[in-house]
This record gives C-alpha cells, sequence and structure tokens, in this order.
C-alpha cells in the first residue's frame, strides 16, 4: 500500500487522555497548560464539580463534553463507571486528544489513580497536568494562611463514610484542613473535638470556595458542628490559631462588588471583557443578549462594497463595532480573502474594543479617537478630505441597519463621498426566561450596565424596567438620557465610554456604599438586599 493512501486512513489508535486539574472554582486559576489542552481538545469529560462552564470557556465549538459525573438517571457515578466512560472517549475519538478535567488537583482526593490504571489496562496514553487544589486555595481566599510561626504541621481529614482519621490533629500547634459534605465534615470535627481538641479553637468554615458565591463563617470547634446543619454545599474548615489572622489578611470577600450579581445586557461574545472585570471585583456576571445580529436581506450592496475594497474604490474603511468587524470578516473568508486585502486601506476604529477586534484580525486601525468614543468622537477625529493628500474621495462604511446619520452627514460635510452599507441586522432577542425577567423586576440584581440606547430599550421591552434598588450604571452620557427618558435613576456614569471603565465605575460606587456603612458603624449591605424599602426613581 502506498504511504499516501495509508496517511489517509482513519487512526486506530485511541485518543491520548489528559489528566488536567481544573482548579477550585475560579477560572482564573487554571494552568496555562490548561487551557492549551483544552483548547485543543476532540472531547473533555467532566464531574460533578468541574463544572461545563469552564471547559467551554477555552474549549472549541464543536468540542464533545462527557459528563461523567451523573448517569442518565441522575444518579452519582461510581469511580469505577468514571473510569469506564474514560476510556470510551479516548476510542470513540482515534488520534485525537481527551482532557479529563478534575477538581482542584487530579492527584489529590479525585480518583486518578483508579482512571489511569483504567486506561494502562486498555493501553492508552495519558499524561498528567496539576492543578491548583482546593486544600491551599480556598483558605486562601477565605484570607486564613495554613501555617505560621507556631504552626508545627498540617492535618487533612476527608470527611467520608468511615471513621474518620483526626489523631494527627489534636494539637494546639497543628492546623486541621476538613473537607466533605456538610454532615460528613461535622462529624470529622465532632470526632476531632472528642479527641481532645480545644472547643475554643477557631474554625473558618468556607463553602464554593474560590468562587464569586464564597462565603466563609468563623465560628469555634464547639460550636461549628452545630453551626454546619444549615449548610447546603460541600465545605472546606479549617480548624486552628491561624483563624485569627482572617480579620486583617481577608482579601477576597472584601473586593468592592463582592456577591454583587450584575445583569450585563449583551451578547456572550460582546460581554466577555465585562465579564472578567466583574469577576476581577468581585461580582457575579449575569449575560441577558437584548439584541440578535443577522445577516442584511439582500446582502449583494455588501459584497459589492468588499470587492471594492480589494479594487482600489476606497481610501478609508470605518468600522463603528466590533459587529461590523465581525461580518466582514466573514465575508472576507466567503471569498477566501485575508487581512492582506486592507493594503493601501486607511483604516479607523470607533473606540477600543473595535479596534482590538481588528488587531485581533492582523489589523492595526490608523484612527481611534481618543476623546468621546462614539459617531461624534471618529467624526471629530477624521481629517476632512484633501484633494492633494488624498488619492481617493470614497469611505466605506459597513454599519447596522438601525446606525445613526451622524456620522455619515458629517464626513459628506468634509468632502467625502461615502457608502454606508448595512452590513448586519440588529433586531431585538427573544424574552430571557421567566425566572430571569422575575429576577430584573424584583430586585434580585444588584446593578445593571448599559452599554448604550438601545441595551436601555430593548432591556425594558423584552424583561421590564430593573427594581428600584437596583444600581443603573450607563457607559456614556447618551445612554444615561435614555435610561432616565425611560424613567429609571442613573447612579453610576463611566468616566470614559468603555467597557472597562464602566465596570470600575460601577466598584468605585461599591467601595462608597462600603465606606459609608463603616462610618456608620454598619454591615455593609448590597442593592439588592435593600430592595424592600426601593427608591424614587427619575421624574
Amino acid at each position: 500500500m502506498s504511504p499516501t493512501r495509508s496517511s489517509t486512513r482513519p487512526s486506530r489508535v485511541p485518543a491520548r487522555v489528559a489528566f488536567v486539574g481544573g482548579g477550585p472554582g475560579d477560572p482564573g486559576l487554571l494552568t496555562v497548560r490548561a487551557v492549551e489542552l483544552l483548547a485543543a481538545a476532540d472531547a473533555v469529560v467532566i464531574d460533578q464539580v468541574a463544572r461545563e462552564a469552564i471547559a467551554l470557556r477555552h474549549a472549541r465549538e464543536d468540542v464533545e463534553v462527557v459528563d461523567a459525573g451523573h448517569g442518565d438517571q441522575g444518579e452519582a457515578l461510581t469511580q469505577a463507571s468514571r473510569a469506564k466512560l474514560v476510556v470510551k472517549a479516548a476510542k470513540a475519538h482515534a488520534g485525537g486528544l481527551v482532557v479529563r478535567l478534575m477538581d482542584g488537583d487530579p492527584a489529590v482526593f479525585n480518583g486518578l489513580a483508579e482512571e489511569a490504571q483504567a486506561l494502562v489496562k486498555a493501553g492508552i496514553s495519558f499524561e498528567v497536568v496539576p492543578g491548583v487544589s482546593s486544600l491551599s486555595a480556598v483558605p486562601a481566599y477565605a484570607g486564613v494562611p495554613l501555617t505560621a510561626k507556631s504552626t508545627s504541621a498540617v492535618h487533612v481529614v476527608v470527611a467520608g463514610p468511615g471513621a474518620p482519621a483526626v489523631a494527627g490533629g489534636v494539637d494546639a500547634s497543628v492546623t486541621v484542613v476538613v473537607l466533605g459534605a456538610p454532615d460528613r465534615a461535622a462529624v470529622a470535627l465532632r470526632a476531632l473535638l472528642d479527641a481532645g481538641r480545644d472547643a475554643a479553637t477557631p474554625v473558618a468554615l468556607t463553602e464554593r470556595g474560590t468562587t464569586t458565591e464564597q462565603r466563609t463563617l468563623v465560628t469555634t470547634l464547639g460550636e461549628a458542628p452545630g453551626v454546619m446543619a444549615d449548610s447546603r454545599f460541600p465545605v472546606l474548615a479549617v480548624v486552628g490559631d491561624t483563624v485569627r489572622m482572617r480579620d486583617a489578611l481577608s482579601w477576597f470577600e472584601t473586593k468592592p462588588l463582592y456577591g454583587w450579581s450584575v445583569l450585563v445586557p449583551r451578547t456572550k461574545e460582546q460581554s466577555g471583557t465585562m465579564t472578567a472585570r466583574l469577576e476581577h471585583h468581585g461580582a457575579h456576571a449575569e449575560i441577558v443578549p437584548t439584541i440578535s445580529v443577522e445577516p442584511p436581506r439582500t446582502p449583494q450592496q455588501l459584497e459589492r462594497a468588499v470587492k471594492g475594497m480589494v479594487t482600489g474604490r476606497y481610501e478609508w474603511v470605518g468600522f463603528t463595532s466590533v459587529n461590523a468587524v465581525r461580518a466582514i470578516r466573514e465575508k472576507f473568508d466567503e471569498f477566501g480573502l485575508d487581512a492582506r486585502s486592507f493594503a493601501g486601506l486607511k483604516v479607523a476604529a470607533v473606540g477600543g474594543v473595535t479596534a482590538d477586534a481588528l488587531r485581533e484580525w492582523g489589523i492595526n486601525p490608523d484612527l481611534v479617537p481618543t476623546d468621546e468614543q462614539s459617531a461624534q468622537g471618529l467624526l471629530d477625529a477624521w481629517p476632512p478630505f484633501d484633494a492633494d493628500l488624498d488619492p481617493i474621495n470614497r469611505v466605506f462604511l459597513p454599519r447596522a441597519d438601525i446606525a445613526t446619520d451622524t456620522l455619515v452627514a458629517g464626513l459628506q460635510a468634509t468632502g467625502w463621498e461615502v457608502d454606508d452599507v448595512t452590513a448586519y441586522r440588529t433586531v431585538r432577542a427573544a424574552p430571557p426566561p421567566a425566572p430571569v425577567r422575575d429576577a430584573i423586576k424584583s430586585g434580585a440584581f444588584d446593578a445593571v450596565l448599559f452599554t448604550s440606547s438601545s441595551t436601555v430599550r430593548n432591556l425594558v421591552g423584552i424583561a421590564g424596567k430593573p427594581h428600584p434598588s437596583t444600581v443603573i450604571a450607563c457607559i456614556g452620557p447618551a445612554t444615561a438620557k435614555t435610561a432616565e427618558e425611560h424613567g429609571l435613576r442613573v447612579d453610576v456614569l463611566a468616566p470614559e465610554p468603555s467597557a472597562a471603565a464602566l465596570v470600575d465605575a460601577l466598584a468605585d460606587h461599591g467601595r462608597s456604599i462600603a465606606l459609608d456603612a463603616a462610618e456608620a458603624g454598619e454591615e455593609v449591605v448590597r442593592p439588592s438586599q435593600r430592595r424592600a424599602g426601593g427608591r424614587k426613581r427619575a421624574t
């Protein structure tokens, strides 16, 4: 058989398997190697803790996600059943890569040994990528170091069905870490108490550690078993004198937007920067698309304009949104073109986010307004047509079907001829699910971030007005005006029209709330916790 024909035959070698540590919950704690493998994976096998969202954030769109946490009836799978699923996935993706994404570190209480042995038995190759373990990460996020000068050892207890091994944690100089479901962790703590550990020893109980829903309660060993009776999530308990340092070292749960639930009325593709920035400040983002982007009904005009870019029809191409960049890029792909076709063209971008989308494509814009990042700001920065300097007097503007005439009229007034072409249509998105609509109207969200006037109009149209207690943050004066016209009181206005500046302004507002509470000697209360009282709307 010829080498050419043999190279086209499907591989009969099972996929390579990578056991990858998914970290304790914070997506930012993934290792660089973990991200690389997730991006290359043909399939990702997850369990009940390493959630699908972590995998999909970095994996290809066509990746297969296999749930090894539960069976078809919702029952928890045994370790042996999970091992069989991993072997099955490797055989189903012959010649490829399967990532077995595990919570925390694969080698720490995750069944790595059993699953790896099953792969060896099946003749499947594998590698292990260590991850950040919850053993150290969760206490660190709770502001509780595991060791200090007075600490002689760290004793770990996994609260399982058997008798807890607590003998090594009785000495006062030993820090004890207990992991498990609340009921079993309570049994382990009670056993530690019965073994002779002082009942007054401080204990930090943390659930959903390293996520924006993390909660830490400080109590004593004598009280901890009873306190945990109301817990619903797996917990990590730290027992020892280092817990006393939490008052000074708590850094995560004191972030300005810690615990806030923030509504972001944008598409998933547009909200990545804002979501990451909100998580940086301790908030959880809920994405609710208010528009749907669709191709133009008649694409002929756009296709002629794209061809004109190649044939020298235009001096400038102006991009006023990321969606416009995406629409032109899709047409380039359709015609077999790439960024080299921009040679000789001058490129303008309305703002930093749009400029970043162009740079990702390999195009560095010639013009980005430094002041107001809007159609007016772009117009103010655009040079007028000069017959001596500009060989061509025509500008191509690929825009939305609902774009305003400000930029077109302004360019024409300065001597340019403009091809204003519909590159995409924006239509109002379908209403969000009923629970989300109820949360918006009842005040379950602490804040909502409006990035344009259309997001205000569309959110109110598909879901109703946010509750009076919800903090309203707007990206600029025009958006704020629209919000006020809809009866909303604007609490936060970004100092500059960018997603990062808007989120940072909301964080500053959160700091102000915390400072006001501290000066009044009161507990910090999130806006959603004040909703019973409400507040006056703009009139």
